[in-house]
This record gives C-alpha cells, structure tokens and sequence, in this order.
C-alpha cells in the first residue's frame, strides 16, 4: 500500500497562502517557502502596527489639543488637569476635533476650566 499524504488538502493549503501572498516581490509571491516566510513577517508587521497606530493617533490628537489651548495661554497638562476638577469627561479625540472643527464650542470648555481652576 502507497503511504497517505494530504493530497489535495495540502494543496488547498499551499494555493491559499500564494493567493494572499499574490503581488510580493519576485518569489515571495510565488514560492511557496519564500512565501510563507514573507507571510508570516507581513502579519507580524500588521499586528505591530495596528498598535502603533493608536499611539500615533493619541500623539495627534494631543499636539492638536496643545496647539489649540495655547492660544488661551494655557498648557496642554493644565488643561487636562482643568477637564478632570470641573468634572468633564471628554476624550482626548472629541477635544482634538473640537479643537479644529468647532472653536466656538471648545472656547467654552476653556472658559469652564478656567472657571474650575
């Protein structure tokens, strides 16, 4: 008797991983084991990455903050210290895009803070 192999499961396997390594440079778009090494980095990349980009976002959205309330001669770390007495809980992605988007309504958050403070 012939031994089993996996037969048409294990090319399934191998057609699967070369269509989403389609489009890489040179081989490791089509050979199999430059494939999955080029893989299996890519997702190591992506998981990293997806990470990095909160912090970066966080990083933005604090420098936009800071920018905004110097303009009311008032720091970044005071401002927040503000937020927190006057008992106001916005988060630092809802005060950024007010801070761009609706300066009306941000100079008020200003003006409760230094009222707080």
């Amino acid at each position: 008797m012939p031994r089993a192999t996996k037969g048409s499961a294990r090319k399934r396997a191998r057609k699967r991983l070369l269509n989403k390594t389609e489009g890489y440079w040179g081989g490791r778009g089509n050979l199999y084991r430059k494939a999955m090494e080029t893989y299996i980095r890519a997702m190591a990349y992506s998981f990293r990455d997806r990470k990095a980009r909160k912090r970066k976002f966080r990083e933005l959205w604090i420098s936009r903050i800071n920018a905004a309330v110097r303009a009311y001669d008032l720091s970044y770390s005071s401002f927040i210290h503000g937020l927190a007495k006057a008992n106001i809980n916005i988060n630092r992605k809802m005060l950024a895009d007010m801070a761009v988007n609706d300066k009306p309504a941000f100079h008020n958050l200003v003006e409760q803070v230094r009222a707080a403070g």
